[in-house]
């Protein structure tokens, strides 16, 4: 079940789009909506700047937060929710953007947010900010494409299954999603190399019987053992089946403060056309 949805914005031009769409799945599933805008910390070294320059930069995120708030609420407005807003201004130089939002997400059971537009770059958020969200919160991430005409999300879902830890965990947060689709296709994906004992003598039927017994309305398309790039085969059977919304695991770890992600989750976030959702 979903109750609470966090939706993080920013200001990338998308911030109405993405509470729409946040606020329909709330709609669906009569979830308590959450409303996130988090300032920028200071660069290393902001301790020597003079307090008039901190105050001002303290100012200007406010200013930017009480805007994206106003957007959150006229927004959401329309839809009859239950809301509430959060405006995180800590400034301090030891905690990134990317930690506020995970550790906001821990208290919800999805995390809406967008695909960063590389024509919007901010300084301090890292381009793969949905794979990093979901490796460090623990909870599901819905990311959402920049260059995407706003539809329904779930009625038709390909599921990305590779038989691991990661794509399990995906299709379990998904469920809530996946009972309320028209259509569900599972298609397994790997390479020669990859681990063939995962998907058993029908790749896919294990998990396709699974689902069905949850109610769920799918079948299973294996893309068999193929050579083709794990994130080109997912999203070619999206573009295939017109789907409204992939489901696969995310991949990454995180080695001191750097996180690092594998390659088919940072290039299913670099080339996305629909919206993803993921989960480690």
């Amino acid at each position: 079940m979903i109750r609470d949805i966090l939706v993080y914005l920013s200001d990338d031009g998308h911030e109405a789009d993405h509470v729409a769409s946040a606020a329909d799945l709330a709609a669906a599933h009569e979830a308590h909506l959450i409303g996130l805008a988090v300032a920028e910390p200071l660069a290393a070294h902001a301790e020597y700047l003079p307090p008039e320059a901190l105050e001002r930069y303290r100012e200007a995120w406010q200013t930017r937060n009480r805007r994206l708030e106003q957007v959150f609420r006229e927004v959401s407005g329309h839809h009859g929710l239950s809301t509430e807003w959060r405006s995180v201004e800590d400034l301090r130089v030891d905690r990134s953007t990317v930690d506020v939002i995970a550790m906001q997400a821990r208290y919800a059971d999805l995390l809406v947010l967008g695909q960063v537009d590389p024509d919007r770059p901010a300084d301090l958020i890292p381009a793969d900010l949905p794979g990093q969200a979901a490796v460090m919160a623990g909870r599901p991430v819905l990311a959402l494409p920049y260059a995407w005409e706003r539809r329904p999300i779930g009625r038709r879902v390909i599921i990305g299954w590779d038989g691991g830890r990661e794509s399990a965990r995906a299709v379990s947060d998904a469920l809530p999603l996946l009972r309320r689709a028209d259509h569900v296709q599972v298609v397994v994906v790997g390479s020669q190399q990859g681990p063939r004992d995962r998907h058993g003598d029908l790749p896919g039927a294990d998990i396709a019987a699974h689902l069905a017994r949850h109610g769920v309305p799918v079948e299973a398309s294996g893309q068999g053992i193929t050579d083709i790039p794990v994130a080109d085969a997912l999203l070619s059977a999206a573009a295939d089946s017109d789907a409204d919304l992939l489901v696969m695991g995310a991949y990454g770890r995180s080695r001191f403060r750097e996180m690092v992600l594998g390659g088919t989750t940072r290039r299913i976030l670099g080339e996305m056309t629909l919206p993803v959702l993921m989960a480690h």
